[in-house]
């Protein structure tokens, strides 16, 4: 949509809440090219709303509150002083409106929709098989080339990727003493760590800086590798994108840049179904890294990660340094903090 262009860059301050029952929290609300993002005043994402189902709930009075089409529970209230972002807002609500005037249009995309719907189901009976079949025969090369161009259209959102010449073949080392393939620092964006098709594994800088050794960022590391094998990403992508993904993967080998950009935004943000601690103490004690520091990373109390303290598998054992004292601290200053 043209009229996107406009705003790429236009940001403004709100207020939010997920629901009636939470406090409103002071936000930031940016336009990206189909979303509203809504992030805490540290850019960490909450919510990414679709420009076509914003709907507002008091027109004409101050201030402003909206909430996206199908859930009014959620809210975000911005002052009437923010002129720039309310008109941006009524006008990309209007052109979205107007786009979707047009019956004879809409009808035949909706009859060419159906009939490609059709042809899906007759060739592959379901959409799980079409995309198991895509899972199945998308070799390693791909995947590789799948996740290098999410993490481009991830950087976007994110910032670009932390690291210099000093700190590469260090990250490279605690890649490798972890079991990932390669690991990415992002100044912003990701929470915490999030893994993608290919292996690439994405850490926050935070998980680096914040901590005075190794074991927290290895042990995200590791539990994202484990989720990996768990849940497969490249999956994760075409079960959210749909059949027409993995009909398009299959036919051509590529996903295009609409359906990673949208994925880019969901992925940094979505839930994940948890991991067995078994099957994670499995995990720590085969690579030889210690389960405590990741589990009080996770939680400062140690309630909800019991487990992975009370069995930690490297407990009382003396194990080689993950990485040595002085790339360390080299590797703390990837970000150039």
């Amino acid at each position: 949509m043209t009229a996107l262009k406009k705003y790429e860059r236009l940001e403004a301050s709100g207020l939010w809440r997920a629901s009636p029952d939470e406090q409103r929290r002071e936000v930031i609300v940016k336009i990206g090219e189909a979303t509203l993002t809504i992030t805490d005043t540290k850019e960490q994402p909450l919510a990414h709303w679709s420009l076509a189902a914003v709907q507002r709930q008091n027109p004409g009075d101050f201030p402003a509150i909206f909430f996206p089409d199908g859930d009014p529970g959620e809210t975000l209230e911005i002052a009437e002083d923010e002129t720039a972002m309310l008109d941006a807002i009524a006008r990309l609500r209007r052109a979205i409106d107007r786009s979707r005037s047009r019956p004879g249009r809409l009808r035949f995309a909706g009859s060419m929709t159906f009939a490609v719907i059709v042809v899906l189901l007759l060739a592959f009976w379901l959409p799980g098989v079409l995309r198991n079949h895509a899972l199945n025969v998308v070799p390693d090369i791909q995947r590789e080339a799948i996740g290098k161009a999410l993490l481009g259209r991830i950087e976007r959102v994110a910032g670009v990727a932390c690291g210099n010449a000093e700190t590469t073949p260090v990250l490279a080392r605690l890649a490798k003493r972890s079991g990932a393939r390669r690991v990415v620092v992002l100044p912003a964006g990701v929470v915490d760590s999030r893994n993608l098709p290919g292996g690439v594994i994405l850490l926050n800088k935070s998980l680096i800086e914040d901590y005075e050794g190794p074991a927290v960022a290895a042990g995200y590391i590791l539990s994202e590798t484990v989720q990996a094998k768990e849940n497969d990403p490249l999956e994760r992508l075409l079960s959210y994108a749909g059949p027409v993904a993995s009909f398009r993967l299959l036919t051509t080998g590529k996903v295009t840049q609409d359906t990673l950009d949208s994925y880019a935004e969901w992925v940094l943000i979505s839930p994940r179904p948890p991991i067995a601690p078994d099957v994670l103490l499995a995990a720590f004690k085969a690579a030889q890294l210690p389960s405590s520091p990741y589990a009080y990373a996770r939680d400062i109390t140690g309630e909800s990660v019991l487990e992975l303290i009370e069995a930690d598998p490297m407990a009382g054992r003396d194990t080689d340094p993950i990485l040595p004292d002085r790339e360390w601290v080299q590797l703390q200053n990837i970000c150039g903090g």
